[in-house]
Parts: structure tokens; sequence; C-alpha cells
């Protein structure tokens, strides 16, 4: 009777263990800038469909989300909010987070299974180089978490240093925005605004940038050792689907 209660005790322990594991959360990294600090104030905000799709993935998988932010509390967003966009900030609480994200002293990394970073030009100037954020990213990481990243989310990781002081996009193939589109648009003022351009930091730090001259495909997601990227904006919610496969959970 005493073996088959320790039996009953060890199979309930292992199903609220796993039952635990599967709860873990997703983190997700917004920026607090609105403009690039130019007279003309360049849009720098968050880019709402690079960041609501992804959430709503997540939130329908089961997961629960927070925001971090290198500022904390409300961060701002461009574009208006159309489909599952509009959907997400009716009935998923999307802005309810967004408009309280944490600090990332706040944050406990073993709490997540994930990070997403979505695009906007913010993440670039306030993240990039941001050592709190990249230590959460960095201990979730090497726990076996995965990255995600979409538009120039990318820019996110790209200097994220692991414990053994290399880069963690250090050979592995990551999609991030061009320099040939950098240059030729005026979204940051043909990228002469922008504090440097991610293919060539990228391939700076190691990595192999990919972006719209090699991924034709606007529905393109790389995935290399738990890091999933995109450079396209209808791709974001793919990024956040790949990452929960390629968790396992």
């Amino acid at each position: 009777m005493k073996l088959v209660k320790l039996i009953l005790i060890s199979v309930a322990l292992i199903s609220m263990t796993s039952y635990a594991n599967t709860q873990k959360k997703v983190l997700i990294v917004a920026s607090n800038m609105v403009d690039m600090g130019d007279p003309e104030k360049h849009d720098a905000r968050n880019n709402l469909r690079e960041f609501a799709p992804p959430y709503h993935v997540f939130v329908s998988h089961g997961f629960d989300v927070d925001f971090v932010s290198p500022k904390g509390g409300k961060v701002e967003f461009m574009m208006s909010a159309q489909g599952i966009s509009s959907y997400t900030i009716k009935y998923e609480g999307f802005l309810d987070k967004a408009n309280a994200t944490l600090k990332p002293v706040d944050v406990n990394p073993d709490e997540y299974w994930g990070v997403f970073i979505g695009g906007g030009y913010g993440v670039m100037f306030d993240v990039a180089d941001n050592k709190n954020i990249h230590s959460i990213i960095r201990k979730i990481h090497e726990s076996g978490g995965v990255i995600g990243v979409g538009g120039h989310g990318s820019a996110g990781i790209v200097n994220v240093t692991l414990s053994n002081g290399e880069f963690m996009v250090k050979g592995k193939k990551v999609a991030g925005f061009p320099n040939s589109t950098e240059t030729s648009k005026s979204w940051a003022k043909q990228g002469t605004l922008l504090p440097f351009l991610i293919e060539t930091q990228l391939n700076k730090n190691g990595a192999i940038a990919l972006n719209k001259r090699l991924l034709k495909d606007k529905h393109s997601v790389v995935i290399d050792g738990r890091i999933v990227s995109t450079m396209f904006l209808p791709s974001a919610a793919l990024v956040a689907k790949e990452m929960i496969i390629e968790s396992g959970l």
C-alpha cells in the first residue's frame, strides 16, 4: 500500500512539474522610443503589426506574455490596428501589457522559455546596446530558450554576448534589414539617423545576414540555433509559431 502511495505521489509530482514547465511565459521586448531625436522627429515607435500578431499567437497557444522595455511603463506603436491586431487589442489584453511594460530589473529570466523582439526603429536606439536586456536574453538563451525577432527586431540581438564572450549571433543565419533598403528610404533619412546598419552589424559580429536578396518569399522565416527571425512584416506571427515549435512546448 505504501508503495502504491509513493508511486501516486511521484506521478503527481511529475505531472505538476510538467504542467509548470509548459506554463512558462514568453517575454516580448519593446522600445520606449517615440522618435529618433532629430529635428524632424522621424518615427521610432514600435510597429504594431510586428508585435500584436505574435502576441496573439502566444496567447492563443496558452502562454502568458510579459512585456519589458528599457525604461518600463507605456510603449508607443506606429501603424493602425487591423485584423488580428484589432482582435488581440480588444479581446486579449495586448494594450494592457504594452501600457505597463516591466523594467529589466523586474524580470526573472527563469520564468520564460522565449523572447520575442518586434520591429520599428526604436529598438536600434535603446535596446541594441542595453546591457540589462542583453543579460535577460543571454540567460534565457543559455538555459535552452528560443529567441525570435521580426523586422528591425534583429537589432535587439545583434550585440548580445554569451557567457563565453562571443556574440550570440556568431555563426547563425539571421534575417535582418539590408543596407540597400535603409540607405534608399526616407524612413531614417536614408539611414543617416541610425546608430548602425543591421546588415553590416550582423556580419561584423559573425552572423550570416539574410535579407530580401536571398529570401524572396515574404513569408520566409529563418531558424538557426534557437534563433528564429524574419525581416518581413507579414511573417512576424509565423516567427511566434516557429518559436513554439522550436521550444518543443
